[in-house]
């Protein structure tokens, strides 16, 4: 098989299953380092043994490499596909199925690990109709927001992956031109309103001073809800459970006026999947049901394998009883872009 095909999608396998970063860049490295080179060439570096002096190839993307130009499919990740195969989650079989896309996800142009066009290729390999590009906004600078301008050169590396991958009926797919724009301290959208109505969707999240009193982040996140520009309310407590970057408690609001405030806005409330997030709780994915809101399964991926986490998020709604029909991400491409511009 082809040896970049090999190391990247070994990288994906890594990156479903959650493991430590600098092993899943060891591949991801590797498939950079080799990819220029002439499949002949390749194979005589890998025979002869002048590859594994290279630097960025170890022993083992070598052994990948060799295995690969050989004309086999590397053991390693043979091993990784045979335990790929099972699912991730236990439950949410019945919804599973029902997703068509993604509202979350990050790329190399903020604080994701890999280019938009790999994202968008391992959405399409894992049969997403749609995903979109929701990378960070100029204020998350340790996140390497996006300002205006370069949130504009993004748009156009968008329109040339649809140009290549969108399409009518089956295999079609639409990479949606996004955001996650942080909701400021004064409750505004941290991106010129100009901006955010050239984009597709807008994800809104608080990611600074999680720990302000209710009543403050109450009116901070009534603010970014507020904006006609806010299609998704991110992940709302911004807890997290685990993880590299430790612990961290669910931020204090007061959920009803929350939710129903999104509820009245036509917001669509993220049932964040990633493992360390799991956010909403359930007491409060259970207060946004019973608040009329729409919601949204989401992976916040920032990298390839990281998109097949909405299966933790399909198990979490189809324990919380909610119905498909309000999850926004189970509707046709047609349904959605009719929603996202109406607002409603």
């Amino acid at each position: 098989m082809d040896a970049v095909d090999a190391l990247n999608e070994i990288a994906f396998w890594l990156e479903r299953s959650a493991a430590p970063t600098f092993k899943v860049q060891a591949f991801r490295k590797a498939a950079g380092i080799i990819g220029d080179i002439a499949p002949e060439e390749l194979t005589e570096r890998a025979q002869d043994g002048r590859l594994k002096r290279t630097k960025g190839i170890g022993d083992t993307t070598f052994q990948v490499i060799r295995q690969a130009v050989d004309g086999g499919v590397p053991d390693y990740l043979e091993k990784l596909r045979q335990s790929g195969a099972e699912p991730l989650a236990a439950g949410g079989k019945g919804l599973r199925p029902l997703l068509r896309g993604d509202l979350h996800s990050h790329s190399d142009w903020s604080d994701g690990g890999s280019p938009i066009g790999l994202m968008a290729d391992a959405a399409r390999t894992l049969g997403r109709e749609y995903l979109a590009l929701t990378d960070h906004s100029p204020t998350l600078k340790i996140a390497n927001g996006l300002s205006a301008e370069r949130l504009s050169e993004q748009l156009e590396v968008v329109a040339a992956v649809n140009k290549v991958h969108a399409g009518p009926g089956p295999g079609g797919f639409r990479l949606l031109a996004g955001i996650e724009v942080d909701i400021l301290e004064n409750g505004e959208l941290d991106q010129s309103p100009e901006m955010l109505d050239r984009l597709d969707v807008v994800v809104a999240s608080v990611h600074s001073k999680l720990r302000a009193d209710r009543s403050t982040m109450t009116d901070r996140m009534l603010g970014g809800i507020g904006d006609p520009h806010t299609n998704v309310l991110g992940h709302c407590t911004g807890r997290l459970l685990q993880g590299s970057r430790g612990t961290r408690p669910e931020s204090e609001f007061d959920a009803e006026r929350v939710f129903a405030a999104c509820a009245e806005a036509g917001v669509a409330v993220e049932i964040n999947a990633r493992p360390e997030r799991q956010d909403p709780p359930d007491n409060l994915m259970q207060l946004a049901l019973d608040a009329g809101c729409l919601f949204s399964i989401d992976s916040d991926a920032h990298a390839p394998g990281q998109l097949d986490f909405l299966q933790y998020g399909a198990e979490r709604a189809e324990l919380n009883g909610v119905p498909a029909d309000r999850i926004i991400t189970t509707w046709p491409l047609e349904r959605l872009l009719e929603w996202l511009k109406s607002g409603t």
